[in-house]
């Protein structure tokens, strides 16, 4: 089976075959070498089969895409580790702007690589996201907010809503325990200016159990919030 058939029918299987082009299958196919080759030396993901990175790192990114809409978003992914989602994502609406966002340099290294070959709209932050949540810069002005494997969903809160303009959102791709952590923020999300307009289970094949929680911005975020890292993680509000 070839890599476009591989990644044709794993979307398919989970409802994603309006994303599964040839056009898109063929960046993906660039992507995945790319991703093997740099990992290589630089470790970036322990998933380095093919079908295992085509449903683990593009499938499950790509669950994210229909959250964007109709419409051209300034999207920015927090704490984008080696590229997912954003990378997915700018494959398969390259009409939005994507900021990729991580506190490692060196995994934006492969970000930007990946963005100038495949011509993607992303711009990479090197920085902390508590951090840069504070300057007026980046404060609330994001129309879509997106976070997978980062961190428990009161802590991402934190560290995601700052960014959302009023009447944005912020989708988190959480794994089966996302409806637990998703109790565990109630407190979190009202403080931080969210209200949860919808979630979604569903399983990623045999990568398992999967939650989207998408979070519409209704407030500003308190000017306190984002607080030290250190602050965020000894007391989750």
């Amino acid at each position: 089976m070839t890599f476009s058939d591989t990644y044709v029918n794993t979307l398919t299987a989970l409802g994603l075959d309006s994303y599964a082009t040839d056009e898109a299958a063929s960046k993906f196919e660039v992507l995945y070498q790319s991703l093997v080759a740099f990992n290589s030396h630089t470790n970036l993901t322990a998933i380095t089969d093919e079908a295992g990175v085509i449903l683990r790192h593009f499938a499950d990114s790509i669950t994210a895409a229909p959250y964007i809409g109709e419409r051209s978003l300034n999207v920015l992914d927090v704490g984008c580790g080696g590229g997912f989602p954003t990378l997915p994502l700018a494959i398969v609406r390259p009409d939005c702007r994507f900021t990729a966002l991580d506190s490692t340099a060196k995994k934006l290294t492969f970000v930007a690589q990946m963005a100038d070959l495949l011509s993607l709209p992303i711009t990479t932050l090197p920085a902390r996201a508590e951090e840069v949540a504070l300057t007026p810069e980046y404060r609330e002005r994001y129309d879509l907010v997106v976070s997978r494997a980062v961190a428990r969903l009161p802590m991402l809160c934190e560290l995601c809503l700052p960014f959302v303009k009023a009447g944005g959102r912020f989708v988190a791709l959480k794994g089966a325990d996302g409806e637990v952590e998703l109790a565990e923020a109630e407190h979190a999300i009202t403080k931080l200016g969210g209200k949860l307009v919808s979630q979604k289970s569903f399983t990623l094949g045999e990568a398992g159990g999967r939650v989207i929680l998408e979070i519409e911005k209704v407030r500003p975020t308190p000017a306190t919030y984002p607080r030290a890292f250190a602050k965020i993680k000894k007391a989750p509000l």
